[in-house]
């Protein structure tokens, strides 16, 4: 019997396990796929996914039931994700800018109308990690380059010019690749 948001809020907090696992079947493959755009295979995805619900369930009493019980769990997991990233001093591995040696023609058109999200998907998950975390949380999570560059403890400009080069290194794959 499924129940609202609200009422297995309330069950997860009183530590009913048919409700936790609920909770958990609701929600664990789309943040599956926030997982996915943030680590290099499946196997790392579905490490920070365990790890995320576990803090969702340690910190579920801070959830306030003013906004969507989905974009709460969203941030954890993002957070998750991130986290996870800076143990594994992924972000430091930072491509220099004289290393970028491609660049595209502003006028060129991507047709990533034309990708398929799986495809997509793969692209992000092989961008070097700088690269995929600020494209990520930039152009698929929505936060700002300050907003970025607080939570990577990294500057304005380095989030913008690692956003600058994903799109370029995106680009690039598409174009070598011949995914259009």
């Amino acid at each position: 019997m499924k129940i609202d948001n609200e009422q297995l809020v309330k069950k997860c907090l009183e530590k009913d396990p048919l409700a936790q696992k609920q909770l958990f079947d609701s929600f664990s493959r789309k943040m599956m796929g926030v997982c996915l755009r943030y680590s290099q295979d499946q196997e790392e995805a579905q490490d920070v996914l365990q790890m995320g619900f576990i803090k969702v369930f340690e910190k579920l009493h801070m959830y306030s039931s003013e906004g969507s019980l989905e974009g709460w769990i969203r941030k954890v997991i993002v957070n998750t994700a991130l986290d996870n990233i800076r143990k594994n001093k992924k972000f430091n591995e930072n491509i220099e800018l004289d290393k970028v040696d491609f660049q595209l023609d502003n006028n060129s058109e991507t047709g990533l109308d034309a990708l398929s999200a799986k495809d997509l998907l793969k692209i992000i998950q092989e961008m070097p990690p700088g690269f995929r975390t600020v494209f990520n949380l930039y152009a698929i999570e929505g936060y700002s380059h300050k907003e970025i560059a607080e939570q990577l403890g990294v500057t304005v400009s380095t989030s913008k010019s690692q956003y600058s080069r994903a799109k370029v290194y995106l680009q690039k794959i598409i174009i070598e690749e011949n995914i259009l």
